[in-house]
């Protein structure tokens, strides 16, 4: 089946815990994966690494991290994401005839929750899981501008602004001035950045908090694409996402007031 048999093992050594195992030693978990110490310590070590495993400091025993939290709950909030999104999608699509996009950020990068392909384009590089960077896409300029300050020096921090095509920016000032300008009017352009032939507009999603959690974009063939399609797009773009916000509880009257770089 060509497993890679470490990772296999650090699955199981995550399933051996539950509600009558919360906390393990190694000796016991050994026992009941029938694997020896030394290598259920490295693979504990790792697991620990990267916040998956935590460890009592009075007993030493192993129990789940929070990492897990974490995730699972990310994973909750793509699909109820992607169930208030849904038919707002559709009725995109079928008002554009382009593909639209359901996008969140992982970490550095932006990942596709959903797609919707168009009748008037064939967006090659898109599809539902795949990630693309922040830099080079509507989707990921959005999802950008409006992080904290905080979080978004942390991503910047050595981020490697990869050329998609010669269009893609290239560094960190004229990417700042672009998240302004992403801010300033409410919407982001990727303009044959990520893909030849492909002109892109995307909006933020707020959720019950006021937070900026997701964004969806409208692709188009550059080819035919006009300055009255794009007043179209961009009318048809904030009415989606507006009605998506407000499905996942947004005051959309002081969202602005939540999402302020600090």
């Amino acid at each position: 089946m060509g497993l890679v048999q470490s990772v296999v093992r650090a699955i199981k050594i995550l399933e051996v815990f539950d509600e009558m195992n919360k906390e393990l030693s190694i000796k016991e978990i050994s026992a009941k994966l029938e694997l020896n110490k030394s290598t259920v310590h490295a693979l504990l070590k790792t697991l620990k690494e990267f916040g998956y495993i935590t460890q009592n400091a009075d007993t030493a025993d192993y129990s789940l991290g929070w990492k897990l939290y974490e995730r699972g709950n990310l994973l909750l909030s793509q699909l109820d994401l992607k169930t208030a999104a849904s038919s707002h999608l559709q009725t995109l699509n079928k008002a554009t005839n382009e593909t639209v996009h359901l996008v969140t950020r992982l970490e550095h990068e932006a990942i596709y929750i959903d797609k919707i392909n168009g009748h008037n384009t064939l967006v090659i590089y898109s599809r539902v899981g795949k990630k693309v960077p922040l830099h080079c896409s509507a989707v990921g300029k959005v999802l950008a501008a409006y992080l904290p300050e905080a979080s978004l020096t942390e991503i910047l921090n050595d981020y490697e602004f990869a050329q998609a095509t010669v269009n893609s920016i290239q560094n960190h000032n004229d990417y700042m001035a672009e998240l302004a300008n992403v801010r300033k009017n409410g919407y982001a352009v990727d303009d044959e950045e990520n893909e030849y032939g492909i002109i892109c507009f995307a909006m933020p999603i707020y959720d019950h908090r006021n937070k900026v959690v997701a964004a969806v974009s409208v692709s188009s063939p550059k080819s035919n694409f006009t300055e009255e399609k794009e007043s179209e797009y961009l009318k048809l773009l904030k009415l989606c996402v507006d009605k998506i916000s407000q499905e996942l509880g947004a005051n959309l009257n002081v969202k602005e007031n939540y999402n302020e770089i600090h």
